[in-house]
């Protein structure tokens, strides 16, 4: 069943099932009002008889004979039918020309010894609804009787309304339920059809709906802003691989050309150049390793793997500076606080390493200083500085300078300190100190 006919089912069965219900309590309340409208005409009737002994006294001067109509009838009485029985059941008195019908309920009354005692109930007379009072008088019982004829009538006028009402309520609640159910789900097919072209086509540039500020419209901008994301994520892919198969390319060469000397010249070659052929073999296998490695890390982005967590920024730093110690013999000091971020230790320690061993590589002598003030950590070497046209450029994928690029390096260590710091929420920086070398780091917010 469509989301269209199930909103179209539910507000049909929601506004027929209000009216009915409706309807229902009107008709058994005005029943009821009506069934107490009679049992007081009758009430008020047997008041009225008893303030009238003479109706009631067999004996009394009434020059009507039984079963006549008296010519003392109460005006009140012109709705209401009564007679006077005797403790026998015989009637005495009667304000009609045909008589009431007298049963057990009416002789019990009469010949109980009881002033008050009294019956009620509903009986049929000529096909006719009655409801009848009998109550207990001086040398018997009075019967009195109503019509429930027009009640009956009131009433079924009320539960044919009320049958009309569902009905009319019913088809215009279907249609205003078509008619909410087409609005709300239009967007919802077109997203519908733009998620099947997606799923078949492969595309990410599909028209998704957008308008509306209801949730259909809430679904459809997060739809949209999901295949903006994942065009993104593609387009980086094929960037990533053009990148990598153009930085790839070099080192490659330069081994075949190695192996391709070897292998022409082993025989004639002198133990100096072996070694140095030898050693570019070792370079480039070692460049190439690097990169590899660099590449699968940008891939595959593992660093997301670790779960969040409060992490010294200090304790990073001096982790880095040791390894830089070992691996390049360098002089790397460490002035830290006690800034502490949320974030994944891992990455941020390889943002920290890649800035240091960035420094170490570019800056051949001197000092390399790490500071970490406030979230921030900065690493300063003193070399030669920076290029003002290379610097917007430093964290872009395999961007190196032209005056780095006969140095070793794949040029992608930067872009993961940038993807590691904005995946935690902060942003990169790059600059020429003041006195001389270059300043590198990255910002991210504290705890």
């Amino acid at each position: 069943m469509s989301l269209r006919l199930k909103i179209v089912l539910a507000l049909t069965l929601l506004a027929a099932g209000a009216t009915a219900a409706i309807g229902i309590v009107s008709y058994t309340s005005t029943k009821h009002e009506l069934e107490e409208t009679v049992d007081k005409s009758l009430d008020e009737a047997a008041r009225n008889l008893q303030e009238r002994p003479s109706l009631g006294d067999p004996d009394g001067d009434d020059d009507d004979p039984p079963g006549r109509p008296g010519h003392d009838r109460p005006r009140s009485f012109e709705q209401v039918l009564y007679q006077v029985i005797d403790v026998n059941g015989v009637v005495q008195r009667s304000g009609q020309y045909d008589e009431l019908p007298v049963g057990d309920a009416d002789l019990a009354v009469a010949a109980s010894t009881d002033p008050n005692a009294s019956a009620r109930f509903d009986v049929t007379i000529d096909g006719e609804s009655y409801r009848m009072l009998t109550v207990k008088a001086e040398n018997g019982a009075v019967q009195l009787a109503r019509s429930l004829a027009e009640s009956q009538k009131s009433v079924e006028r009320i539960l044919r309304s009320t049958l009309v009402a569902v009905v009319v309520v019913a088809l215009l609640s279907a249609l205003l339920g078509w008619l909410i159910a087409r609005q709300v789900t239009r967007r919802l097919l077109r997203l519908t059809t733009a998620a099947g072209v997606v799923a078949d086509t492969g595309r990410l540039d599909v028209d998704v709906p957008v308008d509306g500020g209801d949730e259909t419209g809430q679904l459809g901008r997060a739809f949209s802003g999901m295949l903006a994301a994942l065009q993104a994520s593609k387009h980086e892919q094929h960037q990533l691989v053009q990148d990598a198969s153009h930085e790839l390319r070099t080192p490659l060469t330069s081994l075949r050309t190695n192996v391709a000397v070897l292998r022409r010249r082993h025989d004639q070659l002198s133990a100096e150049s072996r070694d140095q052929l030898l050693a570019d073999l070792d370079s480039e296998t070692r460049e190439l390793t690097d990169l590899v490695n660099e590449l699968v890390e940008l891939a595959t982005d593992r660093r997301d793997d670790e779960s969040m967590q409060p992490v010294r920024l200090a304790d990073v730093a001096e982790r880095a500076a040791a390894r830089a110690r070992r691996r390049f013999g360098r002089e790397v000091v460490v002035q830290a606080d006690e800034s502490v971020v949320d974030g994944r230790p891992n990455g941020l320690e390889r943002a920290t390493q890649n800035l240091v061993d960035n420094a170490c590589k570019f800056a051949p002598a001197g000092l390399i200083e790490v500071s970490v003030v406030a979230g921030t950590v900065r690493v300063r070497d003193h070399g030669p500085g920076l290029v003002a046209d290379d610097i917007p450029h430093l964290f872009d994928r395999f961007y190196r300078s032209v005056a780095m690029r006969s140095m070793p390096g794949s040029g992608l260590g930067l872009s993961i300190v940038k993807s590691v710091v904005d995946a935690h929420g902060g942003s990169v920086f790059a600059a020429n100190a003041p006195d001389g070398g270059a300043e590198l780091g990255f910002t991210i917010p504290t705890v």
